[in-house]
């Protein structure tokens, strides 16, 4: 796979399986916190910091999704990478219906928003990428640390009263976040970009084993951590949104369709259909991303035509006990 390495873009310096055959994600590199803390060196200030995101990456998602509830649109500005990632890596292609320029940095390429923040940097180019326009470097490249940020150092500029990591409920957050990551989150991943069938076999039997487990766990309960919408749920919706249209088929996660949950699906439902979340789904960008940009995965790059789920269907799950904080609450 594609990295920096001493600051120079290579094409062969990266392997993304382990001996076993088994998908080995590599560890973000910038991870610098921004605190509302008077002595810190990232302070939390309007118009101040720049996301780079790309919409079709389910880890970039989480922040845009969180943006949008947390009211931090005119806080924080964003721009977007083409969702097609060839050998130069993310690139701005702002003529492309959903992307944009650069408008920060005027760079051509992300790797150079990196090289910027790092002449030396040797990582691999990621989004989310959180940017200080103030300082010129990047803060942090690690989505669940930026959504954590957004959500607890942001109060003062957010525009809507909502909390994403209640008191109450942040050791039960923590937890289901961890709980996810590795069979859900990353276990799609897993099961797609695995080189043998060990890998495969094992990392698709914890796969679904963890989304019976969750599925079992939102029968009686509106969201994961119980009453309260939280980070968790923004965690598991960017993956369970592009289940079916990708990781189905592409990933070959193809034991169950979300849709053939009795509680999953509907949950999904519930969370897309919150004021906002709908306008940061592009399902365009999403299936053509990974169609086209794995080809050894699909090598003919071929995008499939459907299926097209309802995410506007009915879906009850407001009869659940527990409600949204009014800002969150749908509008007719």
């Amino acid at each position: 796979m594609n990295m920096l390495v001493d600051g120079e873009w290579r094409t062969d310096a990266y392997e993304t399986t382990d001996d076993d055959g088994a998908f080995d994600r590599q560890d973000t590199t910038f991870r610098d916190r921004v605190e509302d803390d008077p002595d810190a060196r990232f302070q939390p200030e309007a118009g101040r910091y720049h996301l780079y995101a790309c919409r079709a990456c389910p880890w970039a998602h989480r922040i845009l999704v969180a943006r949008k509830l947390l009211g931090l649109e005119d806080a924080i500005t964003v721009d977007y990478v083409d969702p097609f990632r060839g050998e130069d890596g993310w690139q701005f292609t702002p003529e492309k219906d959903g992307c944009t320029p650069d408008t920060v940095n005027g760079s051509d390429y992300l790797r150079e928003v990196y090289v910027a923040a790092d002449p030396d940097a040797t990582c691999r180019v990621t989004v989310p990428v959180l940017w200080d326009k103030q300082e010129e470097t990047i803060v942090n490249n690690e989505s669940e640390e930026i959504l954590r940020m957004l959500d607890t150092e942001f109060d003062d500029v957010a525009d809507n009263d909502v909390d994403l990591y209640p008191e109450g409920y942040q050791d039960e957050v923590d937890r289901i976040i961890d709980d996810i990551y590795e069979p859900i989150n990353n276990g799609v991943y897993r099961c797609g970009f695995a080189n043998s069938q060990s890998a495969y076999d094992g990392a698709v039997e914890e796969l679904f084993d963890a989304l019976d487990h969750w599925d079992a766990v939102l029968e009686d309960q509106r969201f994961l951590a119980g009453d309260r919408l939280t980070e968790a749920d923004i965690c598991l919706f960017t993956t369970l949104v592009r289940f079916d249209e990708v990781y189905h088929t592409h990933f070959m996660c193809n034991h169950k369709l979300i849709r053939e949950y009795d509680n999953l699906w509907p949950y999904l439902r519930d969370l897309y259909q919150l004021p906002g979340v709908a306008e940061t789904v592009n399902m365009d960008h999403i299936t053509e991303h990974y169609y086209t940009t794995h080809p050894d995965v699909s090598p003919k790059r071929i995008v499939p035509m459907g299926p097209d789920p309802d995410f506007e269907a009915a879906h009850d799950r407001d009869e659940l006990p527990g409600e949204l904080p009014e800002t969150l609450l749908p509008t007719a």
